[in-house]
């Protein structure tokens, strides 16, 4: 198990994570939003902050980052709720001193890890794109 930077070659597995989680979380927003930013997501990738976490060379999850926003951490569904998400979050946590996120208020789930981990809710807005309530979560080292 090894958390490192994004490599070029981890593009194409990074992406079908991302696809995949965004579809199965995000049920309450249409799957052609999701398949329709593929590309885009691609081409992000490579500009992006991104950290993979992979076991017997499998990528299993990865986290993105924009300076301290995070953009996300996705988890392959085969490791769900077995501690990557943390992981991830941890190893960010260590080199960050404050970060911030939104997640979609309909995803109670993520809400509820990111308070375990120390976020709070700053505040809630509306995300253009999707025409979902969301709520700005922020975690600052103590």
């Amino acid at each position: 198990m090894q958390i490192r930077g994004l490599q070029n070659s981890d593009v194409d597995p990074v992406a079908a994570i991302w696809l995949n989680t965004n579809l199965k979380t995000h049920d309450f927003i249409a799957a052609q939003y999701w398949k329709d930013n593929v590309a885009l997501v691609k081409a992000m990738l490579s500009q992006a902050e991104v950290y993979v976490y992979e076991t017997d060379r499998k990528i299993q999850g990865f986290i993105g980052l924009n300076g301290e926003y995070i953009e996300g951490i996705f988890v392959s569904d085969e490791m769900q709720s077995q501690g990557v998400g943390k992981l991830l979050l941890d190893y960010i946590k260590d080199r960050k001193a404050r970060l911030t996120l939104n997640v979609y208020q309909k995803n109670t789930r993520a809400i509820h890890f990111y308070q375990r981990e120390g976020f709070r809710i700053q505040c809630e807005s509306l995300d253009e794109a999707t025409g979902e309530k969301d709520y700005e979560m922020v975690w600052e080292r103590k």
